[in-house]
C-alpha cells in the first residue's frame, strides 16, 4: 500500500527498461466490451451439465438442442453493472425453475468474477428441452 497516496502500487518492469511503481488509479481505465461479457456468460453456462444451446440450422430454422454449443446471449453493460438475457437449452428430465436458478447463479458468479462486472439481473429463457442421447429417435 502506498501510504502517500492511499492506493495500491504495481512493479512494472520489461527487458530494458527500469522498474516502474504507479498508484492504482493513475494507470489508466478499464473497459470491457459487452461482447466479452457475452462471451463470459455464455461459457458460464457451459459449466453446467444440463444447460447449453442450440446449434444447426439457418437463421433459427432447423436448429436442435446442443448442450455443448453456447447460449445465445444478450448483455446490457452501463459502467460496472450488467443485465442479462439467455436463451438456453435444458436436459430433460430436469426440474426447470431449478435448472434456471442454477443458470441465473452460474452466470452471475462467474461474470463478476471474470470480468469485475457486477450482475444485477438475469433473464433465463428455455427454449427448448434436449433429450439425452439414447432417447433420440424413440417415439412415446
Amino acid at each position: 500500500m502506498d501510504s502517500a497516496q492511499g492506493a495500491r502500487t504495481e512493479a512494472q518492469s520489461w527487458p530494458g527498461y527500469p522498474t516502474v511503481h504507479r498508484a492504482a488509479r493513475s494507470r489508466g481505465k478499464l473497459v470491457i466490451a459487452r461482447r466479452v461479457v457475452e462471451k463470459i456468460a455464455g461459457q458460464a453456462v457451459l459449466e453446467i451439465v444440463t444447460a447449453g444451446g442450440r446449434s444447426g440450422g439457418f437463421l433459427g430454422i432447423g436448429s436442435h438442442a446442443d448442450l455443448s454449443a453456447r447460449p445465445k446471449v444478450s448483455v446490457d453493460v452501463s459502467g460496472r453493472s450488467a443485465t442479462i438475457e439467455v436463451e438456453v437449452a435444458i436436459a430433460y428430465p430436469s426440474p426447470i425453475a431449478h435448472a434456471a436458478e442454477q443458470v441465473r447463479r452460474q452466470m452471475m458468479s462467474r461474470v463478476s468474477e471474470l470480468a469485475g462486472v457486477e450482475v444485477t439481473r438475469v433473464d433465463v429463457t428455455i427454449t427448448v428441452l434436449a433429450h439425452d442421447h439414447e432417447e433420440v429417435g424413440v417415439l412415446r
